[in-house]
């Protein structure tokens, strides 16, 4: 019992501050708003880890591989330590089977939070349309890559914006792909599925 209840408050706080980390992540891809108080606190609260990874991972093209590196080594040290907490003692594990679960795992999160911040927009412009909070700001700017090449493919609706279906269908699809690749490396279903 008391392994459960380990289990799962690492999986609440790990799972909510790899979140932070790949928002970091997705919002410096979109170039998002770096003044934008919730961005004032991804970044407050990613700095310490990512500083020292920075010197030996940096930028890439607008790319932060420092944070996604840290969300994969944050992830494969919380399936070390979940297996630890299992078998009462650290166990031997393939390393290379620790990175595959992380990879897997980090990349349908990515999924979850496009697929919950498109949700997000598409109820935000029924109920509030042009609201200037932060937050929806922030989450128009995170979905914007992932919108504006569906937007310019698909034809004017006169005002009807058809583009978050597409992308909840291809968001579907990706996560449908990972749950098999999660399958592949050995970790079952590991609740990437939307």
């Amino acid at each position: 019992m008391l392994a459960e209840i380990v289990i799962t408050v690492l999986q609440l706080v790990s799972t909510f501050y790899l979140t932070v980390v790949l928002l970091r992540f997705l919002l410096q891809m979109a170039r998002a708003d770096f003044y934008n108080p919730i961005t004032q606190f991804v970044v407050k609260a990613t700095n310490p880890p990512l500083r020292p990874l920075r010197r030996i991972i940096p930028g890439w093209g607008g790319i932060d591989g420092a944070s996604l590196v840290l969300a994969i080594l944050i992830q494969g040290l919380v399936y070390l330590l979940i297996l630890a907490a299992l078998s009462n003692g650290f166990p031997a594990i393939n390393p290379v089977t620790l990175l595959a679960w992380s990879v897997v795992t980090v990349l349908g999160l990515i999924v979850k939070i496009y697929f919950w911040s498109v949700l997000a927009i598409v109820i935000i412009s029924w109920i509030a349309p042009g609201s200037p909070h932060p937050a929806i700001q922030l989450v128009g700017q995170l979905t914007e890559p992932v919108m504006r090449p569906v937007r310019s493919i698909m034809p004017s609706m006169g005002g009807l914006d058809l583009s978050p279906i597409i992308v909840f269908l291809l968001l579907n699809v990706i996560s449908v792909v990972i749950e098999h690749m999660a399958q592949g490396v050995g970790l079952g279903n590991i609740g990437v599925g939307l």
